[in-house]
């Protein structure tokens, strides 16, 4: 059995909670929260809460740690902070800074003799893999990602950081003639811009300068300022009526050529269409959390991406039973 310990007990804890009861080979041994663990409530009976500051002295107890929190503050500091005393697994999903995360973790991780895979969800993720496959099969071509519409999870929590948020939900929205144009094979040169709109429903606290909260979302870097977004306020009210889901999904679509000429054309598309956005991405960081147990048995150091994990081994099932099963 691995044994898994979770930080963070947010949307993306309780789905990991729930993906862990669904692996046969994997148990939950701990959650660790920077809350006031009494207040607590997880439903796996028999498990405990701790406080998230005395983790370390747990690590004997778990074989890998899933990290929970956000991109915008939380895993930059945790997962090369706690990769030095557990195997971890993390959800970073800041591209732009995905090869500085990288470093740190993997600098931490080989100073603690452990093993890291970061960047594990949907996109970044599932999404990656799918585009460095196309690539390689068609490389003759071009790429195109659409994502929504849907909730993001990391730009949402980027929105509550902001000084007189109460609560957020941002939607990523895709261009309906930009999907036109690559779907019919014309490989249209795509902005950011054109290819995608973001819808911000804000809950400002009372008496909140409302204009300086827009201006901040509408500029943040790597997050809304290459977008057209739109901010709406709403009530509280308004916010748990219509938007307490958190559906997501997006494409993946390489459009490449064949041939001496590149006379014969082709596309290749990856979907997603998902209920629940943090407990997808939780069931793929559960996925990845058995290939870091087994890497790491390996003697497989430092921080790795879902570029380096071989699929076999995300599966509980043998090399045998894959050959016979899936192949």
């Amino acid at each position: 059995m691995i044994r898994i310990g979770i930080l963070g007990y947010g949307n993306l804890g309780r789905g990991v909670e729930t993906a862990v009861k669904q692996n046969a080979d994997t148990r939950l041994a701990a959650v660790f929260t920077r809350r006031d663990p009494s207040d607590v409530k997880i439903k796996t009976e028999g498990v405990n809460v701790y406080a998230a500051d005395g983790i370390v002295s747990h690590k004997d107890e778990i074989d890998v740690l899933i990290l929970c929190g956000g991109s915008a503050t939380d895993l930059p500091k945790q997962t090369p902070e706690y990769a030095k005393y557990f195997n971890v697994v993390d959800s970073f999903d800041t591209h732009a800074k995905i090869p500085e995360h990288f470093a740190a973790v993997d600098a931490a991780a080989k100073e603690g003799g452990n093993t890291a895979v970061i960047s594990v969800g949907w996109d970044p993720g599932m999404f990656s893999l799918n585009r460095l496959y196309a690539n390689a099969i068609l490389p003759n071509g071009k790429d195109y990602t659409f994502w929504g519409r849907g909730v993001s999870q990391g730009h949402s929590d980027a929105i509550r950081r902001i000084d007189g948020v109460k609560d957020a939900r941002q939607y990523t929205v895709p261009i309906d003639d930009a999907l036109k144009a690559v779907r019919s094979g014309a490989n249209p040169e795509l902005s950011t811009r054109e290819k995608h709109t973001r819808e911000c429903y804000v809950v400002a606290e009372e008496n909140a300068d409302k204009a300086r909260i827009e201006r901040e979302i509408k500029t943040m870097p790597n997050y809304f300022s290459d977008y057209d977004t739109t901010v709406h306020f709403i009530s509280e009210e308004e916010l748990r009526a219509n938007h307490s889901g958190i559906p997501h999904g997006g494409l993946v679509i390489r459009c490449g050529s064949t041939g001496f000429d590149g006379e014969n054309k082709h596309i290749i598309e990856y979907s997603l269409k998902l209920d629940s956005n943090p407990e997808f991405t939780s069931s793929v960081l559960v996925a990845y959390a058995r290939a870091v147990h087994r890497m790491n048995g390996e003697g497989q150091l430092g921080c790795k991406t879902v570029f380096d994990v071989p699929p076999a081994y995300l599966s509980p099932l043998s090399g045998g039973e894959l050959r016979k099963l899936m192949l």
